[in-house]
């Protein structure tokens, strides 16, 4: 941890001579279009934090086998999981050409928490609880995922840990960061959080997650997903957590306003998805979830 927060107080003396960052800012003239990504994630070494991010995902699947939540390979939710992933991940290559040298992984912890993440170097996490309470369909997983793969394409940890050094000097940036961030049980990881700075990283967060929703559009439509399901799926979490807000909530606002920034960009995935589906998009039925009470999107 010292030895972290040392690279990270030396890193602005020496960041010139690192080497620039793969992830694009815009990528093709089809698809949705993003701003410049900030330089301050240069700040952070990228090899290093993804040395850490692996680091931190075995220890968390090897306390998780440890205390039997670590969901075999052979179960049918895994095998979900995987295949959606590998559908997703050539898409990856559009917008960080990095991600094709990222060693991928998918797994599920048995867990109640309505979560997901996916750290930098494409270390894939979902919990029991966001597939079970949801009752994800496949396109609505897909969603899921491709917004937590944006985060890391995008290089969003690197830019947060950044600027929580540089505004929350002394913090234990990389512990409570790896914990916060990317919605790790700490008490699955074993991390100490330290409250002030997960709160400094939650508000980083969330000016990250409109972009992370757009590329995720992106992505998903790209690899044959329906990206309406982003909007059935805000919809349906606003219905099913009315009583008890789920934590993938506390740090991805939703609302109307974010479903409507959606419905915003479907004219610029909708022709890619219908291209992956090899149908013209007037034929493309409207998209249907599996809950009660949220209409058809056309």
């Amino acid at each position: 941890m010292k030895r972290w927060i040392s690279i990270l107080f030396a890193a602005a003396s020496f960041s010139a001579a690192l080497p620039q960052a793969s992830a694009k800012d815009q990528v093709s003239p089809d698809g949705v279009k993003v701003e410049k990504m900030s330089p301050l994630r240069k700040l952070v070494p990228e090899g290093e934090l993804e040395a850490a991010a692996m680091q931190q995902f075995t220890a968390l699947k090897q306390q998780a086998s440890q205390k039997g939540v670590l969901v075999p390979d052979d179960h049918p939710q895994v095998q979900r999981l995987r295949t959606i992933a590998k559908k997703l991940i050539p898409q990856a290559e559009r917008w960080n050409p990095a991600a094709t040298d990222w060693k991928w992984e998918v797994s599920l912890i048995d867990s109640d928490d309505v979560n997901a993440f996916c750290m930098p170097g494409g270390k894939i996490g979902f919990f029991t609880g966001i597939l079970d309470k949801l009752k994800l369909t496949d396109d609505e997983v897909a969603i899921v995922m491709g917004h937590e793969i944006a985060h890391a394409l995008r290089e969003h940890g690197r830019e947060r840990l950044a600027k929580s050094n540089l505004t929350n000097v002394g913090a234990k940036v990389l512990g409570v960061g790896l914990s916060a961030l990317f919605g790790i049980d700490p008490n699955l990881t074993g991390t100490a959080t330290d409250l002030g700075a997960g709160a400094l990283i939650l508000k980083f967060s969330r000016s990250d997650e409109t972009e992370a929703d757009l590329v995720g559009l992106d992505v998903v439509a790209r690899a044959g997903y329906d990206p309406r399901a982003g909007v059935a799926l805000w919809q349906k979490m606003g219905k099913v957590s009315q009583n008890a807000p789920f934590e993938w909530l506390s740090t991805h606002p939703a609302g109307k306003s974010r479903i409507a920034e959606m419905r915003k960009h479907m004219p610029s995935v909708m022709p890619l998805y219908a291209k992956a589906k090899g149908v013209p998009q007037s034929k493309l039925p409207p998209y249907t979830t599996n809950v009660k009470g949220i209409a058809p999107i056309p």
